[in-house]
């Protein structure tokens, strides 16, 4: 059993090994943390949106931003789009599941926003109908996928596409990535 936990870890750290090697997605995490900071300083909002365990990761995000990271400071407008349950049924029950996020995105997002989405696979539907909304709508995209970046790739403004097809090694990474993204715009917002 050790053998098979420290395999694990190795196949973790190697992923973020790739992280560290990957230029491009370095720079893009970079402007992805500039969209963000420009987003909140023009008195925009921060919206995420992910299914299952990305649904989580979203919802922990939004709240680094909405609560605090760091440091004790006001907080950023930032939401996961799947907290109301009454909507999310209603809506997955009167329309389709697939439009839980499009339609929230197309009634509360406005140009300047900054829509976030968590989808390991890229190929969420429900994700790529808000994006579709989100580029109508003048609003910045952000994909946080796995190595192909799926059908969400061509929605993307940022696309972040981790290095892997293992969704466990993805998840892992999309948070740590998040979590930088939060401590680095806090920083540049509050100092």
């Amino acid at each position: 059993m050790q053998n098979k936990i420290f395999d694990i870890i190795n196949a973790s750290i190697a992923v973020k090994q790739g992280l560290l090697q990957d230029a491009e997605l370095l720079k893009t995490v970079e402007q992805c943390i500039e969209e963000i900071v420009t987003a909140f300083k023009g008195g925009n909002k921060v919206l995420f949106c992910g299914n299952g365990g990305s649904a989580a990761d979203a919802q922990h995000l939004a709240a680094e931003f909405s609560g605090r990271f760091y440091t004790d400071r006001d907080a950023l407008p930032a939401e996961a789009l799947h907290v109301n349950t009454s909507y999310l049924t209603a809506v997955a029950n009167d329309y389709s599941y697939n439009e839980i996020y499009s339609r929230l995105v197309k009634g509360i997002g406005v140009k300047g926003d900054v829509l976030v989405g968590l989808t390991t696979s890229g190929n969420s539907e429900n994700i790529i109908r808000a994006f579709e909304v989100a580029k109508q709508k003048g609003i910045t995209t952000i994909g946080f996928t796995g190595a192909t970046g799926g059908k969400i790739k061509p929605l993307c403004d940022y696309l972040i596409n981790v290095p892997s097809t293992d969704t466990p090694r993805i998840q892992e990474s999309h948070i740590l990535i998040g979590h930088i993204i939060c401590q680095l715009v806090e920083e540049k917002i509050f100092g």
